[in-house]
């Protein structure tokens, strides 16, 4: 029962845990105390619409915080965490201990680092060596400044090295600098790698629902995104996924989709990180577009 006395709705598996807090990493002029975002996070996770909660990401750096604080509260679960290195992959035995030594406050869920485009197998060994078996190595192959077509085409080498290696390739479609959005051709470049790879990929820096109206510019929306990937594992239209400004259109075709198609789908989309941080549980925005509704 939640706080309100309305209880939890049950999430479809579309949306189920999709949705992971990155308040975390914002830089640190703007980011907010450890204390704030886990009161947020509690709350969305034991909200009605907590089951489209995911993951908290954390940065190694800021790990410490976070136990201290989990270490005050009454849980009566741990918490689905994600570490990211910050601090170099060094830091990430002891990181690891760290968690591994508090089950009743942290589940370790993955551990996320950036790589550069000339990332080789060597590398990705040294990863997946600190990494427990039942804990996911995510890898975001830094992206290149728009229009290198040759340091584009070395990017989606990377993303597919990486997938075959068997870690989950992150994408980056938003962040405090504008080359932080990649544009429509390269995340459905992105998303085409994924499904011929057939590896789970996650996202970063999302904000909005439904890709607002703009210029090129406009950061990506959460429905589009989940669309597009719909539409690259069926040969469908990707591009035009991504560009859709029509959150009714986006909901109706999203709210056709078979079952099989759904399992696909969350089978290669794993999570999307919102930085939305007031509301990383937009359930209400999803239950008037009627994707809630009877499921």
């Amino acid at each position: 029962m939640t706080a309100d006395g309305t209880g939890e709705i049950g999430i479809p598996p579309l949306f189920a845990h999709l949705v992971d807090d990155t308040a975390l990493l914002r830089p640190r002029a703007t980011v907010e105390p450890v204390e704030d975002v886990i009161e947020r996070y509690l709350a969305a996770r034991d909200s009605r619409y907590g089951g489209m909660v995911g993951h908290l990401v954390c940065p190694v750096s800021r790990l410490s915080q976070l136990v201290a604080d989990l270490s005050r509260r009454g849980l009566d679960r741990p918490v689905d965490v994600s570490l990211v290195v910050d601090t170099g992959l060094g830091a990430v035995p002891k990181a690891l201990s760290t968690v591994l030594s508090r089950p009743n406050l942290l589940t370790p869920r993955s551990v996320e680092t950036a790589a550069p485009p000339d990332v080789d197998a060597i590398w990705l060994e040294r990863v997946s060596e600190f990494v427990p078996d039942d804990v996911v190595p995510v890898v975001e192959p830094r992206r290149p400044h728009p229009g290198d077509e040759l340091g584009t085409k070395a990017w989606l080498d990377a993303v597919r090295r990486v997938a075959e290696h068997g870690c989950t390739p992150k994408l980056r479609v938003g962040g405090p600098r504008v080359s932080d959005v990649p544009d429509d051709a390269d995340v459905e470049r992105f998303v085409q790698v994924a499904v011929e790879s057939g590896r789970g990929f996650t996202t970063l820096g999302v904000t909005e629902m439904v890709r607002p109206v703009g210029p090129d510019s406009t950061p990506h929306g959460l429905l589009n995104l989940v669309l597009a990937v719909a539409r690259a594992l069926a040969a469908g239209d990707v591009r035009g996924a991504l560009a859709s400004t029509d959150p009714a259109a986006l909901a109706a075709e999203l709210g056709q989709l078979s079952e099989r198609a759904v399992a696909a789908v969350r089978e290669l989309l794993a999570h999307c990180g919102l930085e939305r941080g007031a509301d990383i549980t937009p359930g209400s925005r999803l239950a008037g577009l009627g994707l809630l509704a009877g499921r």
